[in-house]
């Protein structure tokens, strides 16, 4: 067998409609082209695991592996946790890491998609004040990551754009939805969560949004979401020199 297999990997969580969303996001990158084998792994939580999949993967024949990390900033879990798990995958397995998904025209795109969704028009960007809210993160990469999404999302039309984060760095939601509110031209107030699946920290963003006029949902199984996988199981794919694990 000398198909290449995707295989996504999620963060994993105990909350059970993480694993069903990323498992619904990977089931419609597959089904945007039908002859690529797609797997889905967790590093913690949910099964099943990275090692696990890969070993299935080795007993399979296959050869080849391009590693997508569900994240949306290169972040500790895709510089450290990632990389860790791939070097003890067996030697039979060729694989290349790919980038996480951000930046990327497309997140900003399903984040639109999502704000739509939630009852917003394109006609309303120019008086609706936007939050974009992560996860967070300690990592000062990750942080200006999500701070030149603001800006791109705010290059889109939107009166203004301000990031915001549950945990590990400032401001946090609720916070960013009041400073908004008091800026001139600011009619509404729109909470876009930049996370893909939910649970404690997206609940927390939520949470946060209560004083808001608009709370779009994650990101989850968006068409836009499905096409970035494809693109970025192609850039690693191509870059046949990036190999991070092989015989």
């Amino acid at each position: 067998m000398n198909r290449t297999v995707l295989l996504v990997i999620a963060h994993g969580s105990r909350d059970p409609r993480h694993a069903a969303t990323v498992q619904a996001l990977v089931r419609l990158a597959g089904a945007l082209r039908p002859g690529l084998r797609v797997e889905t792994a967790f590093l913690d939580f949910n099964l099943p695991s990275v090692p696990g999949v890969l070993d299935r993967l080795a007993a399979d024949g296959v050869r080849d592996v391009v590693a997508l990390p569900l994240l949306l900033t290169r972040a500790f879990h895709a510089k450290a946790d990632i990389p860790a798990v791939l070097r003890q995958a067996p030697p039979s397995l060729r694989i290349r890491q790919a980038e996480v998904l951000g930046p990327s025209p497309l997140l900003i795109a399903a984040v639109e998609r999502r704000l739509y969704e939630a009852g917003l028009t394109p006609g309303d960007k120019s008086a609706t004040g936007v939050v974009l809210a992560s996860a967070g993160s300690t990592d000062p990469e990750a942080i200006a990551v999500i701070a030149e999404t603001a800006r791109e999302l705010r290059r889109t039309g939107w009166c203004s754009v301000r990031p915001a984060f549950a945990s590990a760095s400032l401001p946090r939601t609720e916070d960013a939805v009041r400073a908004l509110r008091a800026e001139p031209g600011v009619r509404r107030v729109a909470v876009a969560p930049y996370v893909i699946a939910p649970g404690r920290l997206p609940d927390r963003i939520a949470a946060g949004a209560a004083e808001a006029d608009v709370l779009a949902d994650v990101l989850g199984p968006s068409p836009e979401l499905a096409r970035l996988l494809l693109e970025r199981h192609d850039a690693a794919h191509a870059a046949r020199g990036a190999v991070a694990h092989s015989a």
